[in-house]
């Protein structure tokens, strides 16, 4: 299997003590940094739970089990990819559907959604239906790369993993801290207000460091105990104090007010209501 990082190393071991254990949950969500590269834990851990071996079996028993599950054609293993931009309801119906009949082979079923937070309202509705009356050996695999984006009542349903590595290496620049610091700061708003907004003249200039910023929030979150991985020292000053139920609520303005500027929207009423709503949430 190679060499191991210390994140991929805790992962395996968790895993081993869940099978030697017997604690398999109803529902996980992990949270990886490239499919590519991390989704096969994520199937190896499947092929434990249907075959009840240790990790270190997997390399070592011929299966064909294991081999089905690679190529996506074991039945007991169902895999949901994103329909286009999102993941729909019918879907997630689909796997209900499909798991309401007792499986063929009498053992556990695992069904796997991969890129979970692209799930649209009603299938993220569907969804935490599913989650909130579990059955017997139906085990949920929601993968994402971002746990931030996947709403907070199905979050709770989910014993969550991380595949991360929390390697932040941040190297913005000067407007870049200006918004966080008006982002993270909204008592210094009204001084930096008119370079702030002289610097956002654009929409495309704000939806992008928006994202940037928010991406600079959930890396913080995921790694807030090595923040010396951080490059910049003032995002460090800018965080380090922060609660995590005062970054959510920075998270969560930011992604209820993106998605506004898709429409035709007066630009700079849009952006007046932004940071209205992060100075009165930074004061909650």
């Amino acid at each position: 299997m190679g060499e191991m990082s210390l994140v991929k190393k805790n992962y395996v071991n968790f895993v081993n003590n869940a099978i030697k254990n017997n604690k398999i949950f109803h529902a996980y969500l992990f949270e990886i940094d490239d499919y590519d590269k991390d989704f096969s834990y994520i199937l190896n851990f499947a092929k434990m739970i249907l075959v009840n071996c240790s990790y270190r079996q997997i390399s070592e028993i011929d299966n064909p089990i294991f081999n089905m599950i690679d190529q996506n054609n074991y039945l007991d293993v169902c895999i949901i990819e994103p329909d286009g931009n999102n993941i729909k309801k019918n879907q997630v119906i689909g796997i209900q559907k499909e798991y309401n009949n007792k499986s063929l082979l009498d053992g556990k079923r695992i069904y796997i959604i991969k890129n979970a937070e692209k799930m649209n309202v009603a299938a993220a509705n569907t969804m935490l239906k599913f989650l909130e009356e579990p059955e017997d050996d139906i085990i949920a695999f929601l993968v994402t790369s971002n746990r931030y984006l996947i709403i907070e009542t199905i979050l709770s349903r989910c014993q969550i993993i991380t595949l991360k590595e929390n390697s932040i290496f941040f190297d913005v620049d000067d407007k870049i801290l200006k918004l966080l610091n008006c982002v993270l700061c909204p008592q210094n708003f009204f001084v930096k207000y008119k370079q702030v907004i002289d610097i956002y003249s654009e929409k495309t200039i704000v939806l992008n460091d928006l994202k940037v910023v928010e991406n600079i929030i959930i890396s913080f979150m995921n790694d807030r105990y090595k923040i010396t991985n951080l490059a910049n020292e003032a995002i460090v000053s800018l965080l380090c104090d922060k609660e995590d139920a005062f970054l959510l609520n920075r998270i969560s303005i930011i992604e209820g007010e993106l998605p506004k500027l898709d429409f035709n929207v007066n630009y700079k009423l849009w952006l007046d209501s932004l940071f209205s709503k992060l100075i009165i949430g930074g004061c909650v």
